[in-house]
Order: structure tokens, then C-alpha cells, then sequence
């Protein structure tokens, strides 16, 4: 019976051992993926910071472009106006 015994705790042993080495080697890929994921996440906020904003540019010449439009159409029509003289 003591060989028997032996050998039930040698495949307990065993099995043991493989389900850590199974644990072992999730923790490894999960790790791995963070880390990939950490990296990715530093380099788009590095990305974005260095990028210029092209929108505000455009926004900015939008409205200039935008104000000139309004000030023309005033000045043509004060000069259309006819001016009336008070008697």
C-alpha cells in the first residue's frame, strides 16, 4: 500500500503542478496584453499632443473670412442708400 500511496502523491503532485503552470502562463499573457496596451495608450497621448489642431485654424479663418462677408454687404448698401436732404 505504500507504493500505491507513493504514487497517488506523485500524480497529485503532478497535477498540482500543471495547473500552476497553466495560472502561470495566463498571468504571462495578461501581462503582456497590459503592457502592449499601456505602450499603445502612451503613444496616442503622445500622438495627440504633438499634433496640431488644424480645426481651430480653420475656425479662425472661417470667421475672419465670415466678418469680411457682413462688412461688404454693409458698405453696399449705405453707398445704394440714397441721401435724403432735410430742408
Amino acid at each position: 500500500m505504500n507504493k500505491l500511496d507513493e504514487l497517488k502523491d506523485l500524480i497529485t503532485a503532478l497535477q498540482k503542478k500543471e495547473e500552476e503552470k497553466q495560472k502561470n502562463t495566463v498571468l504571462w499573457i495578461l501581462a503582456i496584453i497590459g503592457a502592449v496596451a499601456a505602450v499603445a495608450g502612451i503613444a496616442y497621448a503622445v500622438y495627440r499632443y504633438f499634433t496640431p489642431d488644424y480645426l481651430d485654424d480653420f475656425d479662425d479663418d472661417f470667421d475672419d473670412d465670415f466678418d469680411d462677408y457682413f462688412d461688404d454687404d454693409t458698405e453696399e448698401e449705405a453707398a445704394k442708400e440714397p441721401e435724403t436732404e432735410e430742408e
